[in-house]
Formats: C-alpha cells, structure tokens, sequence
C-alpha cells in the first residue's frame, strides 16, 4: 500500500533527466517496490547493498559461454538494477537520503561492472588463448568509470537548474571540501575522500561549466532567475539523448545482445570506441554550449 502522498513523479529526480527505457520499465517497478517497503525498517542502503551482491552474481555467470547462464546472468542484473532504482526512489518517498547513500549507490554499478569485465576478459581468454583480453578488460573499464562520472554530473547540474530543491545534489568542490575535512576519522571520511575525488575530476574536465557556474554565482548568488534556468534546461535537454547512451541502458542493450550472440568482443568493442566517441562529443558541445550561455 502507498505511503499517503507517496506519488511517483516525488519518487523521481526530474522525468527530464529519466530515459526512456526507465520512464515505461525500471522506475515503475522501482517506485512499487519503494512503497511495499516504505512501512518496513528496510534502509535504501540496505537496498542498494543487496543491488551489489545481485549485480556480481550476475557478472560472475557472464564467464561461462553458457546461454542458459547468460539469461539468468542478464535477469539478475535487470534485477540489480531495478534494486538500484528502488534505492534513491525510497530514499526521497522517505526522506531518508544521505551523501553516503548516493556515493554508494554509485559504487553499486561499478561493483557490477568490475564483475562483467573480469568475467568477459576471463572467458575470452579462454576462448582465444591469449591474456591480452585483460588489458582490454582494465581499458574498458576506466573507460566506463570517464564515462560514468561526467553523465552523473551533466544530470546533476541538470537538476540544478531545475530548483534548489531538486539540486540539492549539485556541490561546488569548494563546499565538499569544506564538509570533508569537518568530518571525524572512520570509513564515512573515507568513502567522502572518493566523493571529493570524483567531483574534482569533474570540476577539472569542464572548465567553461566552472566558469559559467562562477558568473552566475556572481551575478545571482544562490537566487538564479527562473528565465535563466528555463533557458538552460531547453540547450541541456537536446544533449540527453548522447548522455543516456553512456548509461546503465544505453550499454547493457549492447552488453545483452553481444551476450545472447556470443559475440562478447563486440561489447569491449562499443565501450572503448563507441562510448568514449561519444563522450568526447557531448563534453565538446557541453562545454560550447556553456561558454556561450551567458
């Protein structure tokens, strides 16, 4: 039974930042999985951990050149992931959200990850007697984590723009910084360290964003005006298609088929070129597209 006021648009970040593939399959079933657990003492950490187990087991039946493995393998990672959605949908139906909870979450697909390339090098190798598929299999996956990194901040930013509210999210390095160093010692501090890491990364790969970012702070403060976020919302908006190639959807389709055919290779194939083409492209007309904003 839903939570009163339980809706499934307040379960979502923004439907402007939601593809397809999760607006008709994933992000339904996650939202009616939210509310069966929203009277439980069931955490969205507890969620998105069991998402980790899930994923890798998945990953790990990848190995085997076994179609009958693969579709069970394929089945727990749709699993996983609609686990993975659960998570942040019961996190905001609840209020129980976290800076720990969402890095978490976003160490949950590279956990799944890790698994699917290892298990993809291992068979491969295998298959054509040569150890090189490894080196193909560490090429793909920093090529995922670039890949991953600057798709989570383009929507973050996107939610920006939306609201505060919505945004709430998005941090300057300046203010992740700050909260680290006021955190006591323990693995909390730890896992915040990756946090700061990543979002400077971030900072570091788009500097006509920082820039653009930095006006706006100028001019506006906290307070920017709706026109401006409406105005930028429309020029994001027309690079979500690019962006949603580079995530969970916009691979596994690939991943799935590369699986069903036996055609693994095809898999590493579209991950180094195709993806990382892609990514280049849309951090390109980004970055143009925020140099030109103001």
């Amino acid at each position: 039974m839903n939570k009163p006021g339980a809706t499934y648009e307040a379960s979502l970040k923004s439907i402007e930042t939601e593809n397809f593939i999760d607006r008709i399959f994933y992000r339904p079933i996650g939202f009616r999985v939210a509310c069966l657990l929203l009277p439980t003492r069931i955490t969205p950490n507890m969620v998105t951990l069991i998402s980790i187990f899930i994923g890798a087991s998945a990953g790990y039946l990848f190995h085997y050149a076994n179609i009958i493995y693969n579709v069970y393998g394929i089945l727990l990672l749709i699993f996983a992931n609609i686990l993975d959605c659960t998570d942040g949908q019961l996190a905001r139906l609840s209020g129980n959200k976290s800076a720990i909870g969402r890095i978490l979450d976003g160490l949950a697909g590279d956990v799944w990850f890790t698994f699917i390339y290892v298990s993809l090098a291992s068979r491969l190798s295998h298959q054509y007697e040569t150890s090189w598929f490894y080196v193909v299999a560490v090429v793909s996956g920093l090529s995922h984590l670039g890949q991953a990194n600057i798709t989570d901040y383009y929507k973050t930013l996107h939610l920006y723009f939306i609201s505060r509210e919505k945004g709430s999210e998005f941090q300057s390095i300046e203010q992740i910084r700050k909260r680290h160093k006021s955190m006591k010692p323990g693995l909390n501090k730890v896992f915040y360290l990756l946090y700061r890491i990543y979002t400077l990364i971030q900072v570091k790969a788009t500097p006509s964003l920082q820039r653009m970012l930095a006006s706006l702070h100028r001019r506006y403060g906290g307070d920017i005006p709706q026109e401006i976020r409406t105005a930028f919302r429309k020029e994001s908006c027309r690079l979500m298609t690019p962006i949603n190639l580079m995530t969970f959807n916009g691979r596994t389709i690939i991943l799935f088929i590369a699986l069903l055919t036996g055609f693994v290779w095809v898999y590493f194939l579209y991950e180094i070129i195709f993806l990382n083409i892609i990514l280049t492209y849309t951090m390109k007309k980004h970055e143009r597209m925020c140099a030109n904003f103001l």
